[in-house]
């Protein structure tokens, strides 16, 4: 599977990211009770702020899987660990489906992870999942993420975890 990546436009995207986001296997995602126009305004903020970045993984052109990328000195995890120069946050969101495709979420998450490191100032991606969400947590595991500690976020209890890019190309039996 060859996935590419396009900058979600929310005014064209909220409809579709809508149904993802509240959909119930996404609970993590921590927006059930959004509307659509918080969906937008919440996607509209993302693109207006220059540490914070939502992208569509796409399929064959179509939409197939949502990723944000951030900057954990300014968003999401201040004042929780001390970030490191070349560290990125990250989340992912596959959607449902009723016609599950085996291997598909371990294709996005690895393709997520080559995504940041292209970028040759990504030193170490930085997550920081639910610690109740075991599914994500393995699937982590699985590209070379390394949990560091429990941390208590305004909106979860959290497990923090890095994955350097020695150890997700040491995960996809790539020898540096």
């Amino acid at each position: 599977m060859t996935f590419t990546f396009r900058p979600v436009d929310p005014p064209k995207d909220a409809e579709l990211l809508h149904t993802w986001v509240t959909h119930p296997k996404a609970a993590y995602w921590m927006m059930q009770d959004a509307g659509p126009a918080d969906v937008e305004r919440a996607y509209t903020e993302i693109a207006a702020d220059e540490h914070h970045h939502a992208l569509l993984g796409l399929l064959d052109g179509e939409p197939a899987f949502l990723m944000e990328k951030y900057d954990p000195a300014h968003r999401e995890l201040v004042g929780l660990y001390e970030p490191e120069p070349g560290d990125v946050g990250m989340h992912f969101l596959v959607p449902p489906t009723d016609t599950p495709v085996h291997g598909f979420t371990r294709a996005v998450i690895t393709a997520v992870m080559a995504h940041l490191f292209e970028d040759p100032a990504t030193a170490r991606v930085v997550v920081e999942p639910d610690v109740s969400n075991k599914a994500v947590h393995a699937l982590n595991e699985a590209v070379g993420f390394v949990p560091e500690r429990e941390i208590q976020t305004p909106e979860k209890k959290a497990l923090l975890s890095f994955c350097t890019r020695e150890q997700y190309l040491a995960a996809r039996g790539v020898t540096v």
